[in-house]
């Protein structure tokens, strides 16, 4: 749909983080490091996943996706980021607002689908091992990825969609560095209850679904690990999940916080501050998670780095 039929506006102005010019470098080096760690560690983690026969089962699997997504959304948001620490004034056009907006929708509700995934992988293996194989046959694994990317694009469609019915009367300076819902309501100026109340429903619904899959599984785990009477076998499988959960508290923790309360307990120019944990921090800090306590990552880096040495 063209910006023309939808909104007088044809560009938007990105404020960024901070308007001080005194630290538009310093941010702009310390987020160019963050991108450069991000894309490191999940191409990283992609190409030894791939590489390594022993690594190909369906945790994995869903970890090669995990950073897949990781990857692409970061992509989709700092690079546009980084100008706004160099630029004048970092513009952006109506249908490339739109197409990041798309994007940033698909991949957040991709990893919120792919980490419930990843529970539910954890609840066949410690619940139920002996079955594990069949259970998580490759079949069913590809089955649940296209679960997961098929709500994600519904998910950006109706996102994008809602967007895409607001009208934009003049003002087009949006307080945020990237294209996100909550900034695009502040300035439309037909803004309704009903775009509001739809934004909550999607998102609630996106992160309520993916929670209770989540609670479920880890509510089985618990019970089955608690059932282990050695101490090293509770241990065990407790670490077995570890990463797992800090990676689902690092995401959807930041992620509600930012879009399900309400703006007037925190204003957008602090809740865009919020949005850096699970658009930034997270992608950066999930390939660390899942390898520097993961045997089988550390295994496969090591022969991985004793092939390239040796050629």
């Amino acid at each position: 749909m063209a910006a023309d039929n939808t909104s007088s506006v044809t560009e938007f102005i990105l404020t960024g983080l901070t308007d001080q010019p005194g630290l538009q470098l310093p941010l702009f080096f310390l987020f160019l490091g963050f991108y450069v760690i991000t894309t490191v560690g999940n191409l990283g983690l992609i190409t030894l996943i791939w590489l390594n026969s022993h690594l190909h089962s369906p945790i994995y699997f869903f970890l090669f996706n995990l950073s897949f997504i990781d990857f692409s959304y970061s992509s989709t948001i700092i690079p546009k980021m980084l100008m706004s620490f160099v630029s004048k004034r970092n513009i952006i056009s109506y249908s490339g607002c739109m197409t990041q907006l798309f994007f940033f929708c698909f991949f957040v509700i991709s990893e919120c689908f792919i980490l419930s995934a990843m529970a539910y992988d954890r609840y066949v293996a410690i619940c139920k091992p002996l079955l594990y194989t069949i259970t998580m046959s490759p079949q069913v694994c590809l089955f649940l990825l296209l679960c997961v990317y098929g709500m994600a694009a519904l998910g950006a469609l109706a996102h994008t969609g809602n967007m895409l019915f607001l009208t934009f009367c003049g003002e087009n300076l949006l307080n945020h560095y990237m294209c996100d819902i909550l900034p695009l309501l502040e300035i439309s100026c037909n803004t309704s209850y009903m775009n509001i109340l739809a934004l909550f429903i999607f998102v609630a619904f996106g992160i309520g679904a993916s929670i209770l899959t989540i609670f479920l599984s880890y509510g089985f785990i618990l019970s089955s690990i608690f059932h282990i009477s050695s101490t090293e076998g509770r241990s065990k499988g407790f670490s077995t999940c570890s990463s797992h959960i800090i990676a689902l508290f690092l995401f959807f923790g930041s992620g509600g916080f930012a879009y399900l309360k309400p703006p007037s307990i925190i204003p957008l120019d602090k809740g865009k501050v919020c949005t850096l944990f699970y658009t930034i921090v997270v992608p950066m800090f999930n390939p660390l998670i899942y390898s520097l306590r993961n045997k089988d990552v550390k295994l496969a880096m090591k022969k991985t780095l004793g092939k390239i040495t040796f050629f």
